[in-house]
């Protein structure tokens, strides 16, 4: 099993988790030097808060472990291709590497909607991989919206 699967793994359990809590089935770790660093999910309900994205805690978490704002050899994991926000603060965290597994055709900002990140706009530009247990990760998501609207 690759680096890759391992940690997306963990990711859709943090998707699973904000599944079980009626929120949006989206999960995100954080990697530094092999080691998950943070984990987080949606919590955008639970917090009556738009920008609770699992990208935006688990970076502030990884921050808060790393002491310092800059995440420069921290990879991100998760489950879904990151928003305008998400990677906006990815791009300032200057995280190195986002790996993502299933494309969001609404909001996704990393070629599906937009795309921040081929283009050079930024002082500063991540590796992106996509597509890793996307399967897994669509399911869930699809599932998720199934039950909401029965």
């Amino acid at each position: 099993m690759t680096k890759d699967i391992q940690f997306m793994r963990e990711a859709l359990r943090q998707a699973q988790e904000a599944a079980e809590k009626d929120e949006v089935p989206v999960g995100a770790v954080i990697v530094y030097k092999n080691r998950i660093i943070a984990r987080a999910h949606n919590q955008t309900r639970l917090l009556k808060d738009p920008t609770a994205h699992a990208e935006m805690i688990a970076i502030t978490q990884a921050a808060n472990y790393l002491k310092n704002e800059r995440l420069l050899q921290a990879i991100c994991y998760v489950t879904l291709e990151p928003c305008a926000m998400c990677l906006g603060a990815l791009i300032l965290a200057r995280v190195k590497r986002l790996v993502f597994a299933a494309h969001d055709l609404k909001f996704g900002a990393c070629g599906s909607v937009l795309d921040l990140v081929s283009r050079k706009l930024f002082n500063h530009r991540l590796e992106v991989k996509s597509g890793v247990l996307k399967e897994e990760s669509a399911y869930l998501l699809k599932e998720f919206f199934k039950r909401k609207r029965k």
